[in-house]
């Protein structure tokens, strides 16, 4: 997602009051002081560096016999001071042993039968259970629910006041961030319908989002109802409570309140406002709902998985205890490596799911999901931990379709690209760590701008016609700065590069958040000066239908009438998008993939929260469960087969597989094969190696979910031959040194002058 500005932010968590139930009521007081738990902007500044941990390899994708990721092992490691610990212990137990061996006393001894105390939550250590955002920002909260006072204009309506919505670049946008009231008093308010009898534990605001304006709320009062004519305000013993709201448009800012408050209906009556804006704000709302047996609201339901799966956040170590525990029950199947660590040490984990886990075997794609490149988008993580569950628990049970992926397909799912920016956005939380807070590295890289640029030479290239007998029009060289020691490379960058260059992949997708839509190569504009402009690669009818592949499974993207996230309409375009024509990206890991690799990669948009709440990972697993199953078994989409040495029958590496009219050719992995995606159709397809004739066949791709076997038999050209055969030491026949006599002789006589 676009970001306009970045935030690093610290909480201080206050505990929710005891609800003590008696009758039931239609709305409950709210008395004592209000408590504030306030999130604020910290700048810190980094002394020291360390050095990238991973070098770049020359060579392309799989065309060299890589060195094979060991297994990790993910139980707990033992810290040396416990080691010790523990080895002090034993000696104490040892020389205790041998005191009891000298000396033994028989002492009777009497039980005496306590009544257990009962432990109140608190004592237990235990914290009361808070109540989960209403969903303003996730949207299960809709337009139809909000109401304001007043508002300035429709840009600035009440459904502009959803927690992190985003503005767009203009000013007075249709789309813009946040509610403004229309009138400067006290007696403007923001009003959510929770559509059933509610417990509202707490608040959360932000200013309103915008380059041009600054505009927040200071303080505030809450308001319940039940009918929205007479309205409930907390108080603070005898007076009405006031809440300092927020210093700055973008750090959200929590306030519980002193006691929970019952009603359907509640409102934010602001009190003051930044002295040089408006009233603005963007809220959240915090509560659970109570059975209600005189309602005659039709309830809709979101549908709830089947699946027993782990729906929670998921931090470094639990996420380890996971990866661990499905390799576990599912060892035949799954293979857990790392590709390296990040900046603070943290591994890179990824769960291989193959029926031959740890070996490429001939003929079979391979294939990777990758999740977490921005550390604050929560969702793709959680759904890649899901899928690895998913898969192991389907492949027990015998799923057809999961056992005909896991057999025919090597899985890599690699859950945290950054695992540095996912814990400082986990430690604050998903309401709390805002926009930006997690987003970027440690050390401040966004990964997603931080790979090789290598449009801007294959476009110069092409511009002066050296595009491909001069210049490959794939398989594009890292430029040599990229690969120096003080280059601007995150550890994280250069360890994915390293994967991409020793696994032959062939489809990926790269998870983000932030907004509902599939973007494709090219990510950056072919006009550098222009912010966004349509640019397609020679594969763009094959990036579409990937793209489509996703939107159109996707539960929420397949709705033609559902709420856009923030200010771009992507319903229009079917929920896909060039990735230049939303915005330029500048070194991005898309089309990195492609000019570098075989890979073909898109940026699937999960959800509009970044960070939603764990009640709603199940709803995510639901919307997207189809999507990533589909989107996977495209891998067998084209087509597939090897290329051979016509002599030996042997594969032969790097032999290029070109496709007539379009201007992007792929290379044979280490034992010769290949896969090329494409639609249904008729092509023309040639195989060429160094030192061969090259072949041309044609070759016929269906509707089938099969790919077209297209096998190649390649002859050495004369000229190989004669190296192979000097090489070896060997003399040359006289038959073939009088023929090269000739062939001299009558380069002279042409070349001579007459």
């Amino acid at each position: 997602m676009r970001v306009y500005s970045a935030w690093s932010l610290t909480m201080h968590c206050l505990p929710i009051a005891l609800v003590l139930l008696g009758t039931v009521s239609l709305f409950t007081s709210c008395y004592g002081a209000p408590h504030s738990s306030t999130v604020r902007m910290v700048t810190t500044e980094k002394t020291h560096t360390k050095p990238n941990s991973t070098m770049i390899t020359p060579g392309a994708n799989g065309t060299m016999k890589p060195t094979k990721y060991g297994d990790e092992d993910l139980g707990e490691p033992i810290l040396n001071e416990r080691r010790m610990r523990l080895s002090e212990e034993k000696t104490v137990e040892k020389k205790a042993n041998v005191t009891a061996k000298k000396k033994v006393k028989v002492v009777k001894t009497v039980k005496v039968l306590k009544k257990p105390k009962t432990e109140s939550p608190k004592a237990n250590g235990k914290p009361e259970e808070q109540c989960p955002p209403l969903g303003l920002e996730s949207m299960r909260i809709s337009d139809y629910q909000l109401r304001t006072s007043s508002i300035k204009r429709f840009g600035l309506g009440s459904h502009r006041g959803r927690l992190n919505i985003q503005s767009g670049i203009y000013d007075e946008d249709f789309y813009d961030g946040g509610w403004c009231a229309g009138e400067a008093n006290k007696k403007q308010w923001f009003e959510v319908d929770a559509r059933r009898l509610t417990r509202f534990t707490g608040v959360i605001t932000q200013g309103k989002n915008s380059i041009w304006t600054d505009d927040w709320v200071t303080s505030y009062k809450v308001q319940v109802s039940n009918d929205t004519h007479t309205w409930k305000t907390c108080k603070n013993g005898t007076e009405e409570a006031i809440f300092n709201a927020n210093k700055d448009p973008e750090t959200p800012v929590l306030n519980l309140l002193p006691k929970p408050m019952v009603g359907r209906y509640i409102r934010i009556n602001p009190q003051t406002w930044f002295e040089n804006g408006t009233i603005c704000l963007r809220a959240e709302i915090l509560g659970c709902s109570l059975p209600d047996p005189n309602t005659v609201f039709l309830w809709e339901h979101e549908p709830e998985p089947t699946d027993k799966l782990e729906f929670k956040h998921h931090n470094y170590k639990e996420m380890r205890k996971l990866m661990k525990r499905v390799n576990e029950e599912c060892p035949e199947i799954t293979r857990v490596y790392s590709i390296g660590k990040s900046y603070n040490g943290l591994k890179m984990y990824v769960m291989e799911i193959s029926d031959n886990p740890g070996e490429h075997e001939l003929g079979e794609p391979e294939f990777r999901y990758v999740a977490g490149m921005h550390g604050n988008e929560v969702v793709g993580r959680e759904l890649m931990l899901n899928l690895m569950e998913y898969f192991c628990q389907e492949y027990k049970k015998g799923n057809p379709r999961i056992v005909r992926l896991v057999t025919e397909t090597r899985i890599h799912l690699l859950p945290s690209m950054n695992p540095d920016g996912y814990e400082q956005a986990y430690k604050l939380g998903s309401e709390l760590s805002g926009w930006a807070i997690g987003r970027y590295t440690y050390q401040g890289i966004d990964l997603n701008h931080n790979f090789a640029d290598l449009n801007t030479p294959l476009w110069e290239a092409e511009d002066n016609e050296q595009v491909p007998h001069k210049f490959p029009n794939h398989y594009i060289p890292i430029p040599e700065y990229y690969t120096l020691p003080n280059a601007t490379v995150a550890p994280e960058t250069r360890a994915v590069i390293d994967w991409m260059q020793k696994i032959p992949f062939v489809l990926s997708a790269n998870m983000h958040g932030g907004e509902l839509v599939v973007s494709y190569p090219y990510d950056m504009t072919r006009s550098y000066w222009l912010a966004k402009e349509l640019t397609p690669t020679p594969d763009d009818s094959m990036f579409r239908w990937l793209a489509t592949v996703y939107a159109t499974t996707h539960r929420i993207m397949a709705e033609d009438n559902h709420r856009i996230c923030h200010n771009e309409n992507f319903i229009r375009h079917g929920n896909i998008i060039n990735g230049a024509d939303w915005h330029t990206v500048a070194g991005s890991m898309n089309d990195f993939s492609y000019l570098h690799t075989n890979c073909f990669e898109v940026t699937v948009e999960l959800s509009c929260d970044k960070f939603p709440h764990e009640v709603e990972l199940p709803t995510e697993w639901e919307n997207n469960k189809e999507s990533l199953l589909v989107y996977m078994e495209q891998v067998h989409r084209g087509i597939k087969g090897v290329v051979r040495d016509k002599d030996t029958e042997k594969g032969i590496p790097e032999a290029i597989i070109a496709v007539d009219g379009l201007n992007h050719d792929i290379r044979t992995a280490i034992d010769g094969d290949y896969w090329r995606l494409l639609n249904p159709g008729e092509y023309e397809v040639t195989a060429k190696a160094e030192g061969y004739h090259p072949s041309t066949k044609s070759c016929r791709v269906s509707y089938e979910d099969r790919p077209t076997i297209c096998d190649f038999y390649i002859s050495k050209t004369p000229k190989q031959r004669l190296r192979e055969l000097l090489a070896k030491g060997g003399k040359l026949p006289k038959e073939l040194m009088l023929r090269l006599r000739q062939i001299r002789n009558r380069k002279l006589k042409l070349s001579s002058p007459k």
